[in-house]
């Protein structure tokens, strides 16, 4: 699904009236009967207090048609004009002419929070204040008014956006923003509702489709694309009946210390599930026994040192290579790392120590092949990018390193995003349970099983990110989120491959916290 930009939703606005020949009034009016009918469908004629708060522009408008119908439909709702400043939009004013015909109490007008009226925590507050065109933050006395909507503990219904959000930038007050319940947002979801420091100010959201010209939705690129199963179904590669494991390559998992060698195991058993032929893993010495003997479908290589890796060398030829999980970054390791990316031309995968090597030395950037994937935690990405100031700034860095050095960048995190230049990828799936352990171990080794059978990096990266966290929202089911651990991820993986192919219904919903996943 695209996520449009605040300048393509107002293109998208003016072609609609434009080529299906309407005034940007009645667009309004469809908007705003859209959500009367999201809300009519589940109030049923409930006599519950609704208090719908307009601002007075765009936003404003949607919010005094959804008023209107709610009264001619006989339900109590009380209006409320949030009067922050003299300039109207054409169509808030129409709108508002309007509601005076159709209810002998028109809306109230507020000029400060001390009228702010008594609403029960068993009312509902419709939130129609500021749309997505708000680009300073709101006075102090509308701050106070979002505020005493969380005070009143009242449901809560943002309408396109939780006033006093910014589609493009991050805020300077969390209680200048209101705290929404749901939103129902036009046509797409906000690239605001997935990242951490903005996701909180809507528990749910959901899209309403106002008949935005179907030409410009399919035509037009988006920075930001969100990840479900239905973009991931097409990249599937199915198997032939006569392929065997010479058809789906040869994957290489370079890593481990002593101590640390669980996460080659969890790596290369990963690396198997998502379907590569075959799987060999690199190790210093001291990981021979346990990984023979734990994973008997993997082959061994060992470096001549005991506890680390000293020198990458290996007489097999991979399809692609998953590098740095528990690798250490002692000297030795360092100068080994940088001696295979002079002389490597694999498709790589690089993780944990491998981004934390190269993160102390910027110059090894230069060695990775196009395309290599990078996978930081939050942590290693700060020492990748250094810090940042916000959500905005960190994908602007990511980005720039993305495009500087042509890398697939996977941030992890509640909805773990992919950056390959200037363009981002959201995904779906993944919960609160996977914040343990292991599971970014996991991950390496799915995204580097799907590359050697022969997908491409970008396809691979989204396949793998969206099948990993789909993966753990099958086994939570079982285990719960504090006891999910990354094992528990691989043995899942076959079921969720299974689940792609499931009729909706069969589906279970991922869980929809909002936390950090890993």
């Amino acid at each position: 699904m695209k996520l449009f930009s605040k300048e393509q939703i107002y293109e998208g606005d003016r072609l609609t009236t434009e080529r299906q020949n309407i005034s940007s009034t009645d667009l309004m009016e469809r908007a705003g009967t859209q959500i009367f009918n999201w809300m009519h469908m589940r109030m049923q004629g409930a006599q519950v207090p609704v208090h719908v708060f307009c601002g007075i522009g765009n936003n404003g408008g949607d919010g005094l048609v959804l008023a209107r119908h709610l009264t001619t439909h006989g339900y109590n709702v009380i209006t409320y004009v949030v009067n922050y400043s003299e300039t109207r939009s054409k169509d808030f004013l129409i709108n508002y002419d309007r509601i005076k015909n159709v209810s002998k109490d028109w809306p109230k007008m507020m000029t400060n929070s001390a009228n702010f009226p008594k609403i029960h925590k068993d009312d509902i507050i419709v939130d129609a204040v500021f749309g997505i065109g708000l680009n300073r933050p709101p006075a102090e006395w509308v701050a106070e008014i979002f505020q005493k909507f969380r005070a009143s503990s009242a449901f809560t219904l943002s309408i396109d956006i939780p006033s006093g959000l910014y589609t493009d930038k991050a805020i300077a007050n969390e209680n200048a923003v209101v705290h929404a319940n749901y939103t129902l947002s036009f046509q797409s979801p906000k690239l605001v509702f997935f990242l951490p420091e903005t996701a909180k100010f809507t528990v749910q959201w959901e899209v309403l489709d106002i008949g935005i010209d179907r030409d410009y939705l399919v035509n037009t690129e988006t920075e930001a694309e969100l990840i479900s199963k239905f973009e991931i179904l097409p990249l599937y590669k199915p198997r032939e009946k006569f392929a065997h494991k010479g058809n789906f390559g040869h994957a290489l998992i370079i890593g481990g210390s002593h101590g640390k060698i669980g996460a080659v195991n969890l790596a290369s058993r990963s690396c198997l599930s998502s379907g590569a032929g075959l799987v060999t893993a690199f190790v210093p010495e001291c990981g021979y026994h346990s990984l023979q003997a734990s994973i008997p479908e993997v082959m061994v290589l060992t470096d001549k040192e005991e506890r680390y890796i000293s020198d990458i060398k290996f007489n097999i030829e991979p399809n692609a290579i998953g590098i740095g999980i528990g690798l250490d970054t002692r000297e030795e390791t360092m100068k080994a790392l940088e001696s295979f990316l002079e002389i490597n031309k694999n498709n790589l995968v690089v993780d944990a120590d491998g981004i934390n090597i190269i993160a102390r030395k910027k110059s090894l950037l230069k060695l990775l092949p196009p395309q290599t994937i990078l996978t930081p935690h939050p942590k290693e990405l700060e020492r990748l990018i250094g810090k940042w100031s916000d959500d905005f700034d960190k994908l602007d860095k990511v980005k720039s390193l993305s495009s500087m050095y042509n890398l697939i960048i996977v941030v992890k995190g509640a909805n773990t995003v992919i950056v390959y230049k200037e363009k981002i990828y959201i995904n779906t799936t993944g919960n609160p349970g996977m914040a343990t352990a292991g599971t970014g171990d996991v991950l390496t080794g799915i995204i580097t099983g799907l590359i050697a059978q022969g997908y491409e990096p970008l396809p691979a990266t989204l396949f793998a990110v969206y099948i990993h966290g789909r993966s753990a929202d099958i086994a939570v089911e079982d285990y719960g989120y504090q006891s999910l651990i990354a094992s528990h991820i691989i043995e899942t993986i076959g079921e969720a491959y299974i689940d792609l192919f499931k009729p909706p219904e069969q589906t279970t919903e991922p869980a929809q916290e909002q936390e950090e996943q890993q």
